[in-house]
């Protein structure tokens, strides 16, 4: 099949296909209608026009054919839990021909660049003859003037349509054929698809920040994991919702808002651990050694200041600074640390700043005025950082993972009892990589401990009895990801160390929830307001989207026709294979598809309440929709069993896709084929401002912390589970801002016990 079918061709292709062919005959009719006596730089403008909407013609067929042969492979190639050489080689196809029609893609992307350059180009020549109409004897446009009526509305339809075409195709993109054609709502072709499309990103990118090594890989790397989960949490696609329908449904989530929760029965956090977090968290900030602190600070200064706490203003002095592994030639990263706590050299004994994949960057300090050493945690800064952030898939933890609170001395039996009884446990699978190379990195293997200085690890050689550090406390430190990798770090650790303790400052949810609990007296979480981190894993995800299209249908000025029309497309779940396994949750299967893409029947299915005489309301029957003739044969579910999970009072009578929506679970009810739900770690402590109304996005960049405004609680992990949308949700993350609140908190409780 060369040319890809009319019906797969999408209208803005089959549009500009068209616009393109009308350019290519007016200009070529008015070349003609000219050229014998006409000058070749008055015809020129004309030809270019023409010659490149003549191109981007003839560019859409090879990319049409291109996207349609990724498409059939798409749909062809085995699904990516399926092993065996056939099945990588086929896999291996599916890339080279996504390759090949991105190239395609781009070749057209450039043709567009030309059109508009020659658009303007036209643009500009047609107003210097019309400003001086008697100076120019340009003999193609001097039909304005001379030409007839006919010959006039050709120049002026062929100068509007090539600056009309230009324009559109800026913004109607390069897809020739429409996908939704051939993948309809095959959840697994959607899937690899925007794996694809995030895989080739994510190198690319990488390539373009001086990771080389990235794009030559064709192996299942971190960045094929990161992209196969992001492409997962895209499968809405099957279902019809559109990217800009979902983000609508984000914005209308931001608009309407939450009510102010109420803190009036929650504990008041513990002075103590808010003034020792608040002492070490200039160690957590400090660890961001690279640009991205300073650019967050001093948003048009970053680079001055960035070379300036870096010391390369001052290389003769790079001597005074520490060697740490990674770091550059004249030691700015560990400049850099050190001019941000205000300490000196001495104290900085060891630390890592180069990384690849699943390891983070340490610095190691020994505070002999508090007795403490202090291990600092950096949180994401480099493209590495963030492929451990999106291996957010769970992997098991093993009984080596929880060493420090199965065989530690100082844990309570009940704990360890809980944690032994549970199995198995879950984490975060790149966070967990993460901890376990920088545990090798500071303390050595598990087989090596002894309580002896004598052991390998470097923190043995400084804590072991008899050595320099003999008896002080170990306080591990970190925010962001770093605050996670130093939690599961701490777990490892506890065991040796009986004086540790972890300070976690907006940490990313990394364990289960027996796991988080049996770590709360050695860690502890400090989460500032609404920060997005500590909320952010995949079973939130999925929610987020599922309460985006419940906004979008409870907002009563959105048009009623696309509110039906998410609703339907929001109910068609998509097609999974699944051989011989029945379904015994109908409710929670349909919950499942509906924010997976994912139709666990083979069939497409559409919910209806019933309301009538016989008392059968608040019922809930799930009937196939291609099968009109077997609506007789449903199943009927008791509708009081779900609830809707983001709104108590809801009109249900009226609203269709408030009734769909209702047979939502909420957060804390949970089927088996959810993933496993991840937590912040330890105690968490959360820091709150009393503010009265909602903020704008403005105020919430402007607005100055004071000592009256916030309050620290110990909060229930639980009300970590959803993504909180608002306008600070991302501002809040900044480090700074968790410092400056529990200053600010301390200075408050003084002054009201004064």
């Amino acid at each position: 099949m060369w040319v890809p079918a009319l019906k797969n061709l999408t209208w803005a292709a089959i549009i500009l296909g068209l616009s393109n062919t009308v350019v290519v005959l007016l200009g070529g009719f008015l070349v003609i209608l000219a050229y014998p006596s006409c000058d070749h730089r008055y015809v020129f403008p004309f030809v270019a026009v023409s010659f490149a909407a003549w191109v981007r013609i003839v560019a859409m067929v090879p990319s049409g054919i291109a996207q349609e042969a990724t498409a059939m492979t798409i749909l062809e190639s085995p699904s990516d839990n399926s092993a065996g050489v056939a099945d990588a080689v086929l896999r291996l196809e599916r890339r080279m021909r996504y390759k090949k029609w991105l190239w395609w893609t781009r070749f057209a992307t450039v043709i567009t660049v030309l059109q508009f350059v020659g658009a303007t180009y036209l643009m500009f020549h047609t107003a210097k003859y019309i400003s001086h109409p008697g100076t120019s004897s340009n003999c193609v446009l001097g039909i304005f003037s001379n030409g007839s009526w006919w010959k006039q509305r050709l120049l002026a339809l062929f100068i509007i349509m090539a600056c009309l075409v230009a324009l559109v195709q800026c913004f109607a993109g390069s897809d020739v054929v429409n996908w939704r054609s051939y993948y309809a709502t095959k959840d697994n072709a959607w899937k690899a698809h925007y794996l694809e499309v995030f895989d080739n990103g994510m190198r690319e990118a990488l390539c373009c920040l001086g990771r080389v090594r990235y794009l030559s890989v064709l192996e299942e790397d971190e960045v094929y994991s990161v992209a196969r989960l992001l492409g997962d949490l895209v499968a809405y696609r099957a279902s019809g919702t559109g990217h800009l329908e979902l983000l609508a449904g984000l914005a209308l989530l931001q608009r309407h808002g939450q009510s102010p929760r109420s803190f009036e029965d929650s504990m008041e956090a513990p002075e103590g651990l808010i003034q020792e977090a608040a002492a070490l968290h200039k160690f957590a900030e400090a660890a961001y050694t690279g640009p991205l602190l300073d650019f967050g600070r001093n948003p048009f200064l970053f680079p001055c200041a960035w070379l300036y706490r870096q010391g390369l203003l001052a290389p003769w002095a790079r001597n005074r600074w520490p060697i740490l592994n990674g770091d550059n030639w004249w030691r700015g990263h560990a400049a850099a640390f050190l001019k941000h706590v205000n300490l000196t050299s001495e104290v900085l004994r060891q630390g890592r700043v180069n990384q690849a994949k699943c390891e983070a960057a340490y610095f190691i300090v020994v505070l002999h005025h508090l007795r403490s050493v202090v291990v600092a945690v950096r949180g994401t800064e480099t493209p590495e950082d963030l492929i451990t952030d999106g291996l957010c898939k769970e992997c098991i933890l093993s009984a080596e993972d929880l060493d420090g609170l199965m065989n530690s001395s100082h844990v309570h039996p009940d704990v360890k009892l809980s944690v032994e009884s549970s199995f198995p446990h879950y984490g975060h699978s790149g966070i967990l990589g993460a901890a376990q190379d920088l545990f090798m990195q500071i303390d050595g293997n598990p087989g090596d401990y002894d309580a002896e200085c004598k052991s390998s690890g470097f923190l043995s050689s400084l804590l072991g009895a008899g050595c320099e550090c003999d008896g002080y406390d170990v306080r591990i430190v970190g925010h962001s990801l770093g605050g996670a990798i130093a939690a599961l770090l701490g777990i490892k650790l506890y065991r040796r160390y009986k004086n540790l303790h972890v300070f976690a400052y907006g940490p990313l949810p990394c364990v289960d929830a027996v796991v988080a609990d049996a770590c709360s007296e050695f860690v502890t979480s400090i989460v500032y307001d609404n920060e997005f981190s500590a909320r952010l894993s995949v079973g939130s995800i999925l929610r987020l989207r599922a309460a985006a299209i419940t906004a979008l249908s409870q907002d009563t000025k959105t048009d009623k026709a696309t509110i039906f029309r998410l609703a339907r497309q929001f109910l068609n779940l998509s097609e999974r294979q699944r051989s011989g396994t029945e379904v015994n949750n109908p409710a929670s299967d349909l919950y499942y598809g509906a924010i997976t893409g994912e139709d666990l029947n083979h069939q497409v299915y559409e919910s209806e309440y019933l309301n009538d005489s016989q008392g059968s309301e608040g019922q809930c029957r799930v009937f196939p929709l291609l099968n009109e003739a077997d609506k007789d044969s449903v199943i009927t579910m008791d509708h009081s069993k779900f609830t809707h999970p983001f709104e108590s009072n809801v009109d249900t009578f009226d609203n269709p896709i408030s009734q769909f929506m209702e047979t939502v679970p909420r957060s804390e009810s949970t089927s088996a084929r959810d993933p496993p739900e991840m937590y912040p770690p330890g105690l968490v402590i959360h820091i709150v401002p009393h503010r009265s109304l909602p903020m704008s996005m403005w105020k919430a960049c402007t607005v100055q912390l004071s000592a009256q405004n916030y309050k620290a609680y110990i909060a229930s992990r639980e009300s970590f589970k959803d993504i909180i949308v608002s306008p600070s949700m991302f501002l809040d993350h900044l480090p700074w801002r968790c410092r400056y609140a529990m200053k600010n908190v301390l200075e408050a409780r003084s002054a009201q016990g004064v």
